[in-house]
């Protein structure tokens, strides 16, 4: 079960670790001070639920190592998997502001160590820091930017240029992709399907088509591309 972990915690450089996030790296020790007093560790095994939806929001979270899923439940059993966070990502930062319970449920994909920010030390320094106020301001206007993408991808792309845009994100600066990729898909996929709006059998299709024609190789979670410049045109 996950815990909060106190007795490990001087096994982390906490302050080095928030001085890398976006969010903090413009603030001098003494403004991170505060927000690194109210870190606090949180792990979970694969499958643990971090928060379900409904839950009122006691700050937000930054993944240290491991993956977590937000995803719509529905009565049917299904789910729709809204977004995959990794490492040194955070999220529920929106939700912080508006005094509302978690639209989303939380649950870790592999094991996982979080640290939980409390909301009283996020408005605290928000009140005294005008530099924290525009991060924060910035990162909430990615996240909003990158949903409105979703919404286009799912209306304008067919489901094979989805499944294509999402391979080419592993290599997302082509001056440091060589003309062939080789990546582990980070987690199953039946979660990468939902994730982009497809059924588990529509990505297996699609899966199969694009090594049949040989713009990938598929062995389990293993995927090789070897040609990029193949893939590409073909996502256009």
């Amino acid at each position: 079960m996950g815990n909060n972990g106190t007795s490990h915690k001087h096994e982390l450089d906490i302050p080095s670790l928030l001085g890398r996030m976006p969010l903090f790296s413009a603030l001098t020790p003494g403004q991170l001070a505060p927000i690194t007093a109210a870190a606090r560790e949180k792990r979970l095994t694969k499958g643990e639920m971090l928060f379900q939806k409904g839950d009122m929001p006691k700050g937000f979270f930054i993944i240290v190592f491991g993956q977590v899923k937000l995803a719509f439940p529905s009565s049917q059993g299904n789910e729709k998997v809204v977004e995959i966070i990794g490492p040194r990502q955070s999220f529920g930062e929106a939700v912080v502001f508006m005094d509302k319970p978690y639209p989303v449920f939380a649950e870790a994909l592999s094991d996982t160590l979080l640290l939980h920010i409390s909301k009283e030390a996020v408005l605290r320094l928000l009140e005294t820091d005008v530099t924290f106020a525009r991060a924060m301001l910035a990162g909430l206007a990615m996240r909003l930017h990158s949903l409105i993408g979703d919404v286009e991808s799912y209306s304008l792309r067919s489901s094979a240029q989805r499944v294509i845009g999402y391979l080419l994100q592993h290599c997302p600066h082509e001056d440091e992709c060589n003309e062939q990729l080789e990546f582990m898909l980070p987690t199953s996929k039946q979660v990468i399907a939902s994730r982009l709006n497809l059924t588990p059998e529509t990505l297996s299709r699609i899966f199969h088509d694009l090594a049949e024609g040989g713009l990938i190789e598929v062995h389990g979670r293993q995927i090789m591309v070897p040609d990029l410049a193949r893939l590409r045109e073909y996502d256009l």
